[in-house]
């Protein structure tokens, strides 16, 4: 469905010249400076310009974004009418607006700022609004209201209208002010189940030996929130962690270093069974607890690795949290080879294997030695197939054989034996499944080339690891020979 407003403006020439001048908003120069779209994936269309050069654009279609040429983008409104009457009624040029201001104030600031506008650039300024006003049928809400809407579109910006460049892959920008940490929204939960267990709901004690998601938010929330009553409920955690066994072993430690922190001897037995016999007693209870929580940050949040709280919000369900959080990571981030490893392995875990390509060529490129490069081309190759770069994929797969000299080019290094150990079957396995992928897609030269270097590989590599991949090289073989005959 069309935005009403949208479409009168689309269709009335003179209301669609009252929005351009003098309130920025040209349908006639609906259209961005370079390629973008949406990191969730939602629909955007340019639907109008301004005078510096940015766009405005309608996600989803219904909520508006506002993009500069300068790299920064958030939300104005959730809807086209919304957005007419924030740029109509708290127009650009004035400027000492804000939500400290009542309702007086704020109309003594507009009407200053008319006044020099008048002077300016636009005499005919109230004659302007009036009729676009009257001609759009927007309403007419109290100044505070519609300013704690443009704040309230501008916070919701994260995670679902986050402007991602086409081509490089960066994130818009976005004032911190306007950005809640993570933290904040995966320990939310966590710290609200927490405070019901505390006032002795037995709901929420049920909800947590339940649910190993909710009590790992508990555990997180009860670590950096302590209180001496805490002992029975964090003795409860743990022995739901100790029974479920689940892979979260990260969980169960944290339970006993909070348990164990107490020093009690009836809690021994069950710390002895978490910690795998590493706490024997109640003074060593306490010491280990000391010398864990030295080794992981104690009780200050802000120390906490981020990747803590993707993890979270990963297990929680809110892959859009996750995804914007190691998108701005993976901005900010410089030559730095271990972050830019946990930055590759995460984005793969979330299924953004683009974010995840990208991280992985900034690391391919810091590799010193050649085993190195060839193994993190292989992944690289994994992650550009996986995407649906299959040219960028053989690429990765070109650096990884001339990393050790598989195409009988000079390798880069040495890596003796490489053909014997597990490199020459992940790079052999790599080129099987790109082979496989190209048969799928259509791409019958890159299948053909790809499968003459798969050959040669499993000529090369032990006997063991061609074994290993006999399966996968008898479908890549099969596949290729049911290609067309190439042309004379």
């Amino acid at each position: 469905m069309t935005d009403r407003v949208l479409e009168l403006l689309r269709t009335r020439p003179d209301l669609a010249e009252l929005a351009a001048f003098p309130f920025e908003f040209d349908v006639d120069s609906a259209y961005h400076v370079e390629e973008v779209h949406l990191a969730s994936g939602a629909s955007l269309e340019p639907i109008a310009g301004d005078d510096a050069g940015g766009t405005y654009f309608l996600c989803g279609g219904t909520a508006v974004l506002h993009a500069s040429s300068e790299g920064d983008a958030s939300l104005l409104a959730d809807s086209v009418g919304e957005a007419l009457e924030i740029l109509v009624r708290l127009p650009a040029w004035c400027e000492n607006i804000s939500a400290e201001l009542d309702e007086e104030s704020l109309l003594a600031e507009i009407r200053a700022a008319d006044d020099e506008a008048r002077e300016e650039f636009v005499p005919d300024l109230d004659a302007r609004r009036a009729a676009l006003i009257s001609g759009l049928g927007l309403p007419h809400r109290p100044l505070v209201e519609l300013l704690a809407m443009s704040e309230s579109a501008t916070r919701r910006t994260e995670p679902d209208f986050v402007l991602l460049n086409s081509h490089e892959l960066c994130a818009y920008r976005l004032d911190e002010s306007f950005r809640q940490p993570l933290r904040d929204i995966v320990l939310g939960p966590g710290r609200e189940a927490l405070e019901r267990m505390r006032s002795g709901d037995l709901g929420a004690w049920e909800e947590a030996a339940a649910d190993p998601i909710l009590r790992a938010g508990v555990l997180r929330a009860a670590r950096y929130d302590r209180r001496d009553g805490d002992l029975p409920l964090l003795r409860f955690l743990l022995e739901h962690e100790s029974a479920a066994r689940t892979e979260w072993y990260e969980e169960r430690r944290s339970a006993a270093v909070l348990v164990a922190s107490y020093g009690q001897d009836r809690d021994v037995p069950l710390l002895r069974s978490a910690t795998a016999g590493q706490v024997t007693d109640s003074a060593g209870a306490v010491e280990w607890a000391r010398a864990e929580e030295a080794k992981r940050h104690g009780r200050d949040v802000i120390a906490e690795s981020e990747f803590t709280w993707i993890d979270l919000a990963h297990r929680q369900g809110r892959l859009e949290h996750a995804r914007v959080a190691l998108i701005r990571m993976l901005d900010d981030t410089g030559p730095d080879a271990d972050r830019l490893r946990e930055l590759s392995r995460a984005l793969e875990r979330i299924g953004d294997h683009a974010q995840a390509a990208r991280a992985q060529f900034n690391l391919l490129s810091l590799q010193d030695t050649a085993r190195d490069r060839a193994s993190e081309a292989c992944v690289l190759a994994r992650l550009e197939r996986r995407k649906g770069d299959l040219a960028a994929a053989g690429r990765a797969l070109e650096r990884a054989r001339a990393a050790v000299g598989a195409d009988g080019t000079t390798p880069d290094g040495e890596v003796p034996q490489w053909h014997r150990l597990g490199l020459g079957r992940l790079i052999t396995e790599q080129h099987l499944e790109l082979t496989l992928a190209a048969v799928e897609a259509g791409d019958e030269e890159l299948a053909r080339t790809t499968m003459e270097h798969s050959r040669l590989l499993l000529d090369g590599i032990g006997k063991e690891s061609a074994k290993a991949l006999s399966r996968l090289s008898t479908r890549a073989k099969w596949a290729v020979a049911g290609l067309r005959p190439p042309a004379a």
